[in-house]
Parts: structure tokens; C-alpha cells; sequence
């Protein structure tokens, strides 16, 4: 599960596109639908809620679809970004390891003869 919740963690930006595009979708669909009123009780209707042409319609079941994909892509996110995951990414993490020899110095330099 770990390898999982890696791979999830670095294909976050993806998944975070796909999100936001998956969020406009249902939003745009959710506009395109017809209000037949009696949203939070100011309808004269009170039985279009209940219709069997309004559960039918293509829209509504496109919102459920959406809106599906929505909340699972939301629970895979808060998933993969609840434990993080180290990455080796350091430059400390490359280094070789240190020889256990001391080195010796290097003789110092001659001075140079001046030339005339």
C-alpha cells in the first residue's frame, strides 16, 4: 500500500487537474439543468421533485456520475497526501561515503625562478 500511496503522492498535480476539470463538468451540467422550482420550498409544484420524468432525465444521472467520480477522487487525495512520503531528493542522500584512510598534504609548491 505504501508503494501506492507514492505513487499517488507524486502524480498529486495530475490528480489534482483531473479534479478541478471533474468540478467543472458537474458544475456546468448542474446549470445546464432546468429549474422546475420548489428548490428550498419556493415552488408552486411540489410534485416535480418527485417525477418520474425528472429522475430519468440524462443530466441528473450525468450529476450522478460527476459527482461519483468527485467524491472518489476527493477520498483518493486526502488518501494519499495523509502520510508523508520521503523522498530521497537530498544532495546529502548522494554523497559516497566518507573513507576511513586520512589523506596525507601534498608536498607545498617550489617557488618558481624569476627568469630575465
Amino acid at each position: 500500500m505504501d508503494a501506492v500511496r507514492g505513487f499517488l503522492h507524486d502524480w498529486r498535480a495530475v490528480l489534482l487537474i483531473i479534479h478541478v476539470g471533474v468540478t467543472a463538468a458537474m458544475i456546468v451540467v448542474i446549470l445546464l439543468q432546468r429549474s422546475e422550482g420548489g428548490g428550498l420550498g419556493m415552488g408552486s409544484r411540489t410534485d416535480a421533485l418527485f417525477s418520474v420524468r425528472g429522475q430519468a432525465n440524462v443530466l441528473s444521472r450525468m450529476t450522478a456520475i460527476f459527482a461519483g467520480i468527485f467524491f472518489f477522487l476527493s477520498l483518493l487525495m486526502a488518501w494519499s497526501g495523509s502520510v508523508p512520503v520521503r523522498s530521497t531528493r537530498s544532495i546529502m542522500d548522494n554523497l559516497p561515503p566518507a573513507s576511513s584512510a586520512p589523506t596525507t598534504p601534498a608536498p607545498p609548491a617550489q617557488p618558481a625562478a624569476p627568469t630575465r
